[in-house]
Order: C-alpha cells, then sequence, then structure tokens
C-alpha cells in the first residue's frame, strides 16, 4: 500500500512538471498535450467507478463524454450568438462561464446514466455491455442528425470559456484548472470507494446474495455508481470541448468508449489512479507513434495484449509487484 501511494504521487507530481517544465521553456504544445492527457483521466476516473469498482463493463461512456462536450457547446454557442437557448414557457440564455456549464453537463449527463442505467441494470453481462453499445450509437447518429448545432460537422466554439480571475485562453492556465478538478475527483473517488457505499458496491460485485442479505439493493448501489460515473465523464466531456473549442459526433462513438475503457484497463482496473498512469501512457504512445506510422493503434493493441495477459493489475499492478487489482 505505501510503495501504491508512492507511485500515486509520482504520478501526479510528473504530471505536474511536465507543463511546468514546458511552460519555462516555451512550449505551449507540450502543456496542451499533458491537458489532453489530465481530461482523458477523468474521463477513465469515471468509467473505473463503474467497471473497477462495481464490475459494470459499459462500451457507451462516450454517452456521457459527448453530452457534457455538448452542453459546453451548446450554451457556449447561444453565449457567443447573443441568442437564447429557450424562450419558451421561460427564457434561458447561454453562458460562457465554466462555473455554470460544469454544473449542467454534470447534471444532463448523471440523469441521462440514470436513464440509461435504470434500463441497462434489468440485464447481466454481455447483455448489458450490448444494451449499453446500443444507447451509445443511438446518441451518437442522433447528434449526426442534429442539424441545429451542426450534424456530423459538429460545434466550433471560437472562444474558450471563461473561469473567474484567469485567463482559460493561456494554455498553462487552463492545464491548471483541469489538473486541479482531476485532484479533486481522485479525491472523491477515493473517499467514496472506501466508504460503506464503496464497500458494498464491492461486495455485491463478487457475491449479491450476500449484500442482499444484509439489507442492501445490489440493484440500487449499482445504479448510483453508474449515476457518479456518467457524471464524472460528463465534466471530463465539457472540459475536453474546451480545450479543443470544439464539439463533434465523434465524441459520442463507441471508438471513444473504447479509448477510455482501455485506460482503465491499461492503468489497473479498480485502482483509483490506474486510468491516470493509463490516459497518459496513451497520449504518450499517440504523439510518439503516431508521428511514424499512421498505424500506431497495432503497437498499443500488443502493449494492452501484454497488460491483460502478464499484468493483471495494469501498470500500477506491475510497478507496485502486485498480482490483481485489489478488491
Amino acid at each position: 500500500m505505501k510503495k501504491e501511494t508512492t507511485l500515486n504521487a509520482g504520478l501526479m507530481l510528473l504530471l505536474l512538471a511536465i507543463p511546468v517544465a514546458a511552460w519555462f521553456m516555451d512550449e505551449p504544445f507540450l502543456v496542451t498535450l499533458t491537458t489532453r492527457a489530465v481530461v482523458f483521466a477523468i474521463a477513465g476516473v469515471g468509467l473505473n467507478f463503474a467497471l473497477g469498482f462495481g464490475g459494470l463493463v459499459s462500451f457507451g461512456h462516450a454517452v456521457f463524454f459527448g453530452l457534457g462536450g455538448y452542453a459546453m457547446g451548446i450554451l457556449a454557442h447561444h453565449a457567443q450568438t447573443y441568442t437564447p437557448l429557450m424562450e419558451w414557457p421561460f427564457v434561458i440564455d447561454g453562458s460562457n462561464s465554466m462555473l455554470v456549464i460544469w454544473p449542467v453537463a454534470i447534471v444532463i449527463s448523471a440523469l441521462a446514466a440514470l436513464a440509461i442505467g435504470a434500463l441497462s441494470l434489468r440485464t447481466t453481462g454481455v447483455y448489458f455491455i450490448m444494451i449499453t453499445l446500443a444507447f451509445g450509437q443511438m446518441f451518437f447518429y442522433f447528434m449526426i442528425s442534429w442539424s441545429a448545432y451542426g450534424g456530423e460537422d459538429g460545434l466550433s466554439i471560437y472562444v474558450r470559456n471563461g473561469f473567474p480571475g484567469l485567463n482559460t485562453m493561456d494554455p498553462f492556465q487552463f492545464f491548471v484548472i483541469c489538473y486541479v478538478l482531476l485532484a479533486l475527483v481522485l479525491f472523491a473517488v477515493h473517499r467514496a470507494a472506501h466508504s460503506s457505499f464503496g464497500l458494498m458496491l464491492r461486495a455485491a460485485r463478487q457475491n449479491e446474495d450476500r449484500v442482499q442479505a444484509v439489507g442492501q439493493i445490489p440493484y440500487r448501489l449499482y445504479l448510483i455508481a453508474f449515476m457518479v460515473s456518467g457524471a464524472i465523464t460528463g465534466l471530463a466531456g465539457a472540459l475536453f470541448a474546451d480545450l479543443n473549442r470544439f464539439v463533434s459526433p465523434t465524441m459520442l462513438s463507441w471508438h471513444t468508449s473504447g479509448e477510455i475503457m482501455i485506460f482503465v484497463i491499461l492503468g489497473g482496473v479498480g485502482r483509483v489512479f490506474g486510468p491516470v498512469a493509463g490516459a497518459a501512457l496513451f497520449i504518450l504512445l499517440e504523439h510518439s507513434l503516431g508521428g511514424l506510422s499512421e498505424y500506431w493503434h497495432v503497437y498499443l493493441g500488443a502493449i494492452l495484449l501484454g497488460v491483460v495477459l502478464f499484468a493483471r493489475g495494469g501498470l500500477f499492478g506491475l510497478l507496485a509487484g502486485l498480482e490483481v487489482a485489489h478488491d
């Protein structure tokens, strides 16, 4: 446990040190690249809450990632065009404030997770996987057909949304915002995972009958976990769209769901900081190998296969000398 704590601290310090060094060297690209890793890490932490602690293998988590992005895009679009988001029965204006956009993205994603989870959790195993995938494709094609907000071409946001006292157009200051949010999310997930709810959730994953015997309802535990997972992933989607100043249906595709799952598997399923390591490795491979060959995913696949076969605890399990992810 002590060794893993050291690894966690080292990883967070590394994620902070790279942009700081890049900022002093006037390399904004490296700052943006690290910010991308941090945002993906938040999305991975969100999925890991459902997958790692509840055993819920969701192949539609890009829905929440995309909904968070579109929540940002739609609000910012109406703020920039000075048009109301809704005029009847009451007027709702758009917003370019992150402090408004984040809660909206979180709530919308959580409500979507509640609706999807309420139906999907009535099944188990491969049926649950396929239903979440089906919901993901439904939302994906809906966004493609939503011409009011760009349809297949997506929606561009010309100015990054604002945060009080900071210049969010500065890459380093935007990184600081994302980094602090990642730290807060990790802290919240760590506390939740070690709370009575987290213990019951992991117990339900292992033996539902015993959990029912002590008066708990596994379905309710799974649904709450799925909602929390969707909310965190929605926040990541809002940040990702703000980072790129662009949102498109690609954020809701099954490819995006697969990438988020890769972050979790690479870092270590069930480890709070596992998706952070997985997202950082993914971005590193994408940047270093993507310039060498357009087929860099082949190398990623080989690494993923090696992790699955020889490091069941992911990178953290391998580095900490543990055989399996903690339960």
